[in-house]
């Protein structure tokens, strides 16, 4: 399936939904913000948001910093 994260292309291998997506990523997930075809999602919401083909996520990994 081939979705776009982040503004570019990407082939799906295993993801289904946006937290398999997370895990597919390899980010750390306490430490990500996402949104699914412009719609912030609170964590909990990730295992029930099916990807589907051509859907756009934005993913955002929160930095603390000096």
């Amino acid at each position: 399936m081939k979705i776009t994260v982040n503004g570019e292309p990407r082939e799906l291998t295993r993801a289904r939904n946006v937290a398999e997506l997370i895990d597919e990523l390899g980010l750390p997930a306490p430490a990500i913000l996402a949104e699914h075809n412009g719609l912030a999602l609170r964590r909990d919401e990730w295992p029930m948001r099916l990807l589907t083909e051509g859907d756009c996520v934005e993913v955002v990994r929160i930095v603390a910093g000096g």
